[in-house]
């Protein structure tokens, strides 16, 4: 968190606790003076923000739906549409709702296509500059998450220097633009004063307000998961039972097919630990 406050101090910038990656509200009072509000990808994480941490709630869904638009704006200060198509369609309900569009600048970090949001074919935002042109009248900013546990300075760097020379006429019509979040920024030994330099000459080259959208850098390495046995058995390995489960605590490591990271995994005996979900194996 003091890392966090440091670059809004430093840049300029603002952070917005990303809630598809954390939302456990319990500790909402701790992170909330850190931190200028919440960014969300749907409307439970939306109500999620307004109501449990307060501050600034930015409201983003791929896909809006009918009925969920007004309860959407109704929690937002802004709200970013993904297409152009969405914006045509419910920007009229956005009422007094400062509104934006997602940028895909076909450029990202990611090294894992199923994370990838520039990957081919990606349904995450509009790329054709004269298309995102042509809805500067109904817009005043952008979001652009191109980032995915991103730790290299120069990188990002490099990504935003590309995304300034190919949109950076759109930018300066805009009064706000989010680099969405993927940038480990918290890491040991990030350079973040340089990070903070970065960010405020694209503010000002703009003339806009940055904002980051931390999610994972706002909590790794901040708690543990601990278990309890609650069975063993054998069936060719030795088998150990814990009250937990790789789809409610873990996911990542299901959705992405990633090896849990076991330290010291040393000790005399040898087990399989598994979860207490039904979900077969």
């Amino acid at each position: 968190m003091e890392r966090i406050a440091h670059l809004r101090a430093k840049s300029g910038a603002k952070a917005l606790l990303a809630l598809k990656c954390f939302a456990a509200w319990s500790v909402f009072d701790f992170m909330r003076p850190y931190m200028d509000g919440t960014t969300s990808s749907s409307l439970n994480e939306v109500r999620l923000g307004r109501t449990r941490f307060g501050g600034e709630t930015h409201a983003y869904s791929v896909a809006w739906a009918d009925h969920e638009i007004d309860e959407a704006v109704g929690h937002a200060d802004k709200i970013i549409f993904n297409s152009v198509g969405q914006l045509d369609r419910f920007s009229a309900r956005a009422g007094g709702v400062a509104c934006g569009l997602r940028i895909n600048p076909g450029i990202s970090s990611s090294s894992f296509d199923l994370a990838d949001p520039a990957r081919p074919f990606s349904r995450l935002g509009e790329s054709d500059p004269g298309r995102i042109e042509a809805v500067l009248d109904r817009i005043n900013g952008f979001m652009i998450h191109n980032n995915c546990e991103n730790d290299d300075f120069d990188l990002f760097s490099r990504m935003l220097g590309e995304i300034e020379a190919k949109y950076g006429e759109l930018l300066r019509y805009a009064d706000w633009v989010s680099l969405g979040g993927g940038i480990h920024f918290t890491a040991d030994g990030y350079p973040l004063d340089t990070l903070c330099e970065r960010l405020r000459a694209f503010s000002e080259r703009f003339g806009v307000q940055v904002y980051l959208e931390p999610g994972e850098a706002a909590i790794t390495d901040c708690t543990t998961l601990e278990v309890s046995v609650l069975d063993t058995l054998f069936n060719g390995k030795n088998l150990a039972i814990v009250d937990s489960s790789i789809e409610a605590h873990m996911l990542d490591l299901l959705i992405y097919r990633e090896d849990a990271r076991l330290q010291p995994d040393a000790g005399p005996h040898e087990y399989m630990v598994c979860g207490k979900s039904c979900l077969a194996g």
